[in-house]
């Protein structure tokens, strides 16, 4: 015989594991793959034609080379503009110097 607390966490795992079934093939949006780098040189050998700016995961925004938070906190991560805009980040207005 199970025990009720065993029992509830398969229940659980099967659950996710369907919306994980169910969310892959739900709907086919494609979007640019956002490669994010540590260093700037980095970013900027990977894309050589685009701008590089630093990308805040966790506002969700993205700082210009000027700005008075690029390249500034750990949450974040060098990326091309293009890819940026691409993964539906927004520029963020503050801090330009």
């Amino acid at each position: 015989m199970l025990r009720s607390g065993f029992g509830k966490w398969i229940g659980r795992l099967v659950l996710a594991s369907t919306g994980i079934v169910l969310g892959a093939g739900a709907s086919k949006v494609s979007a640019t793959p956002l490669t994010p780098f540590r260093y700037e040189a980095q970013a900027q050998r990977h894309c050589p034609g685009d701008k590089v700016v630093w990308l805040d995961f966790r506002k969700g925004v993205y700082y210009r080379k000027g700005q008075k938070l690029y390249a500034q906190g750990f949450d974040g991560s060098f990326v091309c503009l293009s890819e940026a805009r691409d993964s539906l980040y927004r520029s963020s207005p503050l801090g330009l110097r």
